[in-house]
């Protein structure tokens, strides 16, 4: 563990003295040029073309809204570059919860996703990666069998093609609907990272708002370098509960991206603006020495 903080530490110390650039690069997403949307932190109107444009980004107040998988992966990767790994997986409605199964197709009919991750991989400054996105528009991001499947066959894709591999975190936690076979995910995406690890591949998380439960509590939080974006939401049991067993009042900004830092949990905090480069410089950092 010793070395793992080390090691970490050392890759921090050489990333703080990198610059970043902004790239300008757009997302996918279809605007009405009369759409309005309102800052659900400072309350304005915003034009949805002048949202989109600066990368759905609140241009009064910088609040982050949240992105579609698809239209993360645009922001941030080459032109063309991104493959799609395992799309056509989806859960058979196990363990037979209630109107599980009519759930999920809601959510596969609203998204267009089959769950709640988009794995591949892709190329940023035409360096290879392995890219897994979540998507918390598909039932808040919650992460069943299929995600974890997912997110551990990118892992060992990785491993085996030596890939960096880059996650992006956003979740409500583990799936209630699937019980047991939900938090077996856990385990199973940190068995697969420690093997990962052992291999001295590189692992870069991003947590966006929010990243909650049993996602925080596994590959979430185990990133050689953990990135988050701005005021996101972080942690694993809700407030109300924390206050309620420590009978605590607790800070304002408690389990924002923003405490995690003052904490030492996380390594930056990083615009959605300066990502691209951002991970760019993380990458050049990592890349194998050419012999």
């Amino acid at each position: 563990m010793n070395q793992l903080f080390k090691r970490r530490r050392d890759r921090l110390h050489r990333f703080q003295d990198l610059t970043k650039k902004d790239k300008g690069l757009k997302v996918s997403k279809p605007i009405d040029e009369m759409a309005i949307e309102v800052c659900p932190q400072c309350k304005q109107a915003i034009h949805s073309k002048e949202l989109a444009l600066n990368l759905y980004v609140c241009p009064l107040c910088e609040a982050h809204f949240s992105l579609s998988a698809h239209d993360r992966i645009l922001s941030l990767v080459d032109p063309k570059s991104f493959k799609e790994l395992w799309a056509k997986a989806k859960s058979n409605g196990i363990n037979k919860f209630p109107d599980y199964e009519d759930k999920l197709i809601k959510y596969q009919d609203a998204t267009h996703l089959n769950e709640a991750v988009v794995c591949g991989t892709a190329k940023i400054a035409k360096i290879k990666i392995a890219l897994a996105v979540m998507d918390n528009r598909f039932m808040m991001g919650s992460m069943g069998q299929i995600v974890g499947e997912k997110i551990t066959r990118l892992i060992e894709y990785a491993n085996f093609h030596k890939l960096p591999l880059i996650i992006f975190t956003a979740s409500g936690g583990a799936r209630m609907q699937e019980g047991i076979l939900s938090l077996m995910q856990m385990a199973k995406t940190s068995a697969a990272l420690a093997r990962f690890s052992e291999n001295n591949g590189f692992y870069c998380t991003v947590l966006t708002h929010p990243t909650t439960g049993g996602v925080s509590a596994s590959f979430a939080m185990l990133g050689d370098i953990i990135l988050a974006e701005p005021k996101a939401l972080v942690g694993f049991a809700g407030r109300r509960v924390i206050e309620k067993t420590v009978k605590e009042q607790l800070p304002d900004d408690f389990q924002t991206s923003e405490f995690l830092l003052d904490k030492g949990f996380i390594d930056r905090i990083v615009h959605r603006k300066d990502l691209r480069q951002t991970l760019t410089d993380l990458l050049l950092l990592h890349q194998e020495p050419q012999s």
